[in-house]
C-alpha cells in the first residue's frame, strides 16, 4: 500500500446513521419532480465525466431507442443546455487556473489537493435577489467555500497530529474566510479571464459573474451566455422554449425490481451503449463474454430467504438492481448481498437520463434498501462503495455518504472519513488506526461532529492466514525489498519501542518449504540481524492479529 500510487482503501456507511446531505437530497427531490412531470428535461444528453459512473428492451443498442415522442421529450432544449454546460465548463477551467496560479506563487498550500471548481446557473429565483443596476446574475460558483474547508481540515490536522508538517506554509498563515478567498479569485479573474459578456464579483463567499448586456423583459430562465462562436437565432431560442414547456406535465412511474445475477440481452444491449457514450469503449472491446464475466458470473452460492430473521426476502447472493421508468430499462446497479452488508459493484445507465444523477440516485435507494431490511435480517446493517482512492476525482464523492469509514489496511480497524480525509490530502498512504484517537480527543472536539464521534473497531476480523511473504527465493537472509531498512523504521515507528520489546513471538507459527514449524525451532538459523528483523516483523504481525491466532495462523516465509 505504501508503494503504490494510488492506495485503495474499503469504504463503507452505517444505514441507519446516514445523514443526507442537501446535493444529495436535490437528486433525490429532482427524481421526484421528474416523476411527477414538473422538471423541465432540457438537460444534455451527452456526459463526459459523472462522478458516479464507476461505483463502483431488445438485443441491440438500437432497440433501446425510445419512440419518436419520447426522443421529442428528452432532447428538449438540448442544444441549448449543452452551450450552456460548454459555458459553464470553460468558467470553472478560468476559475481553476487562477487557483493553480495562486498556488504557485505560495498564496495557497502547494503540499494538499485543492478542490475542483465547478460553476452552475443561477435560477431565475436567485437572480432576482443579486440584480444591480441593468446586470442579470447568470452564473455562481462557491468554490471559495469548498477551498477553506480544505484548508480548515488540513490546519486541523496539523495542530491534533504532529506528525503532519506542511513544507513550506501552514495553514495556520492562510485567512481561511470564504469572503476573502472569493474576493482574491474574483479580482484575479477580470484581470486574466477573457469573457467581454461577463462582470466577476464576490459576493459573500460565491464568485458571481454577470450579465454586462442589458436584459430582455421576459423574465424567463433561459439567458445563455455564449462563447464567441456561438449566437443562437431568436427563432431556434423561441421553438427550443416551446418544446420545452411542451414536455412537461406527463407522469411517469419508476419500479426498481432485484434480480438474480443472470445474463439479460437487455441490460447487456444498455451496458454497451453506456460504455461506449460515457467511458469511450470501442464497441469491439465491449463483447458479451467480457460482460459476462465483468458483471454477471459470480463466485457467490445462492441463499434462500427465510422467515427466521437471518436472510432477507431477497436471499443472499449476487443480484441486479433493474431501474425502469415507464416500462423502459433505464439503469441497472450490480449489488452483493451479505449477511452484515450489501456491496455496490457497478452501475450502468441510460446516457440520455444524465440529468437524474442516476449514480447517486441509486446510492441513495441502496442505502435505503439496507435500512428497510433490516426488519427482515437484523445482522444487516452496512453499506459497501467499494474501494476509495483519495487521489482519484471520480471517487471523492463517495465519501459524501456521511458518516462513512475507511478501513486501515494495517489493524483493519474502521476509521472516520472525516477524520482519514486530512492525513491524505498530506500524504497518498497513511496508517489511518494510528490517528483514530484523534476522534476522542479534547483537542479535536471543535472540529469533529458530535455525531461522528464512534468509531467501529476490529468488526470484520481477518481472513487470510498469509498476510506477511518476506520473500520468494530459498535464502530468507536476501529479503526481496530493497528498502529493507525503511520497512524496519516504519514499522519502527509504528509499533513503538514498547511494542517490540513486549511480547513473546516464540510460539509464532511460521511456515517455511511446506513445513510448519513455531519460531523458537528456527531462531538458531538466523543470524543476529536477520532475526532481529525477522522478530520486528513478527511483533508487528502479532499485534494486528493477536497472540492467540499468531499461534493458530500460518505466517509464511515462503
Amino acid at each position: 500500500m505504501e508503494r503504490t500510487c494510488c492506495p485503495s482503501y474499503t469504504i463503507r456507511l452505517k444505514a441507519s446513521d446516514f445523514v443526507p446531505s442537501k446535493e444529495q437530497r436535490r437528486v433525490y427531490r429532482r427524481m421526484q419532480r421528474f416523476l411527477d412531470g414538473t422538471l423541465e428535461v432540457g438537460k444534455p444528453m451527452e456526459l463526459a465525466d459523472d462522478p458516479n459512473a464507476s461505483k463502483h428492451t431488445g438485443s441491440s443498442v438500437n432497440d433501446l431507442v425510445s419512440s419518436s415522442s419520447g426522443n421529442e421529450s428528452l432532447s428538449c432544449g438540448t442544444k441549448r443546455e449543452n452551450k450552456a454546460e460548454e459555458f459553464m465548463n470553460h468558467l470553472s477551467n478560468q476559475i481553476d487556473k487562477v487557483v493553480h496560479a495562486y498556488t504557485e506563487s505560495g498564496e495557497f498550500p502547494s503540499g494538499i489537493q485543492l478542490p475542483k471548481a465547478a460553476v452552475k446557473m443561477v435560477s431565475q429565483a436567485k437572480r432576482k435577489l443579486s440584480v444591480q443596476g441593468s446586470e442579470d446574475l447568470l452564473y455562481s460558483s462557491n468554490i471559495a467555500f469548498q477551498i477553506a474547508a480544505t484548508l480548515r481540515r488540513t490546519r486541523s490536522a496539523e495542530r491534533d497530529v504532529q506528525q503532519l508538517r506542511t513544507s513550506k506554509h501552514s495553514a495556520e498563515e492562510v485567512d481561511l474566510c470564504p469572503k476573502s478567498i472569493a474576493e482574491k479569485l474574483a479580482a484575479s479573474l477580470n484581470q486574466l479571464a477573457n469573457i467581454p459578456e461577463l462582470s466577476i464579483r464576490a459576493c459573500n463567499g460565491h464568485i458571481n459573474f454577470y450579465s454586462t448586456a442589458k436584459c430582455g423583459s421576459s423574465g424567463k430562465d433561459d439567458q445563455v451566455v455564449s462563447l464567441p462562436e456561438e449566437s443562437g437565432s431568436r427563432n431556434q431560442s423561441s421553438s427550443t422554449k416551446k418544446s420545452s414547456e411542451h414536455c412537461q406535465g406527463q407522469k411517469r412511474k419508476l419500479e426498481i425490481r432485484m434480480k438474480r445475477s443472470t445474463f439479460d440481452p437487455e441490460e447487456y444491449a444498455l451496458y454497451k451503449r453506456y460504455q461506449i457514450k460515457v467511458h469511450n469503449d470501442t464497441p469491439d472491446r465491449v463483447t458479451e463474454s467480457s460482460y459476462r464475466r465483468f458483471l454477471v458470473d459470480t463466485p457467490l452460492f445462492f441463499v434462500s430467504p427465510s422467515t427466521d430473521g437471518m436472510v432477507p426476502p431477497c436471499g443472499f447472493g449476487s443480484f441486479h438492481q433493474q431501474y425502469i421508468i415507464d416500462g423502459k430499462l433505464v439503469a441497472v446497479g450490480v449489488v452483493d448481498v451479505l449477511p452484515r452488508c450489501l456491496s455496490s459493484k457497478y452501475l450502468f445507465w441510460d446516457p440520455d437520463y444524465a440529468f437524474l444523477s442516476l449514480g447517486k440516485y441509486s446510492a441513495l435507494q441502496e442505502i435505503g434498501w439496507v435500512k428497510e431490511n433490516q426488519a427482515h435480517c437484523s445482522s444487516l446493517q452496512y453499506y459497501y462503495m467499494g474501494y476509495y482512492i483519495h487521489s482519484c476525482r471520480k471517487m471523492i464523492y463517495k465519501a459524501a455518504y456521511y458518516p462513512s469509514e475507511l478501513l486501515c489496511p494495517l489493524r483493519y480497524q474502521w476509521v472516520a472519513c472525516h477524520i482519514a480525509r486530512p492525513l491524505l490530502d498530506k500524504r497518498k498512504y497513511a496508517v489511518l488506526s494510528d490517528f483514530a484517537s484523534v476522534q476522542d480527543g479534547e483537542s479535536s472536539q471543535s472540529c469533529i461532529p458530535e455525531s461522528a464521534m464512534e468509531l467501529q473497531h476490529d468488526e470484520n476480523g481477518l481472513e487470510d492466514s498469509n498476510d506477511v511473504l518476506l520473500g520468494e527465493d530459498e535464502q530468507m537472509i536476501e529479503i526481496e525489498s530493497e528498502s529493507s531498512d525503511e520497512e524496519l523504521e516504519l514499522e519502527t515507528s509504528v509499533l513503538g519501542s514498547a511494542a517490540i520489546d513486549g511480547g513473546d513471538v516464540t510460539n509464532v507459527l511460521v511456515g517455511l518449504r511446506g513445513s510448519r514449524l513455531r519460531y523458537k525451532d528456527l531462531q538458531r538459523a538466523f543470524g543476529p540481524s536477520e532475526r532481529s528483523y525477522l522478530e520486528t516483523q513478527l511483533h508487528s504481525y502479532q499485534r494486528v492479529v493477536g497472540v492467540e491466532l499468531s499461534e493458530r495462523m500460518v505466517y509464511s516465509l515462503g
